[in-house]
């Protein structure tokens, strides 16, 4: 298996080893790992595991989660990935090209359709799950023309900037 193998999963499941939204705290742990960093708010917890990025609230009581976030543009500058992702997928490489996660996710049988393409990034919806992928559409967004294409820690046209699950995305399936 594979880093694209996690992602694809992530976009069409929307859940991680089993754990999903409405999951606690606790279970995340139990599934992902203890190596987190947590950052409370009234009623609210961010906790973030460097390429998972988890929202939990208490607008129902106990903590659930609300939002799943992959960011993948962290893994270009070196950030972590939990080890019990790296123990079922291999080394998660820096980047993820769209073309590659979209082949990923066909082969899994769905399909993806475009969001919002206007901007810098441009937003993919996988139709079943209602997940959402960024990518990268322009890397110079300012036109600083400082953007080297070549640097191996620059973010490329193509390249996944992040995965989103979140029930206000879902809407019609």
């Amino acid at each position: 298996m594979s880093e694209l193998d996690f992602y694809a999963h992530v976009a069409t499941s929307c859940d991680v080893f089993g754990t999903g939204i409405g999951s606690s705290p606790e279970a995340w742990e139990a599934a992902v790992g203890p190596d987190y960093f947590d950052d409370p708010g009234t009623g609210l917890l961010r906790r973030d595991y460097g390429l998972l990025e988890l929202s939990f609230s208490d607008a129902e009581g106990l903590l659930s989660c609300f939002g799943i976030s992959v960011q993948v543009h962290r893994l270009i500058h070196g950030l972590s990935v939990p080890v019990s992702l790296t123990e079922r997928y291999g080394k998660f490489a820096p980047r993820a090209r769209f073309t590659e996660l979209q082949a990923a996710i066909l082969s899994l049988g769905s399909t993806i359709e475009p969001d919002d393409l206007s901007g810098d990034v441009h937003r993919y919806r996988v139709v079943g799950s209602g997940a959402r992928i960024f990518v990268v559409d322009d890397p110079d967004p300012y036109g600083s023309g400082d953007h080297d294409v070549d640097a191996e820690k620059a973010h490329q046209p193509g390249d996944v900037w992040a995965l989103s699950v979140s029930p206000a995305w879902w809407g019609p399936r």
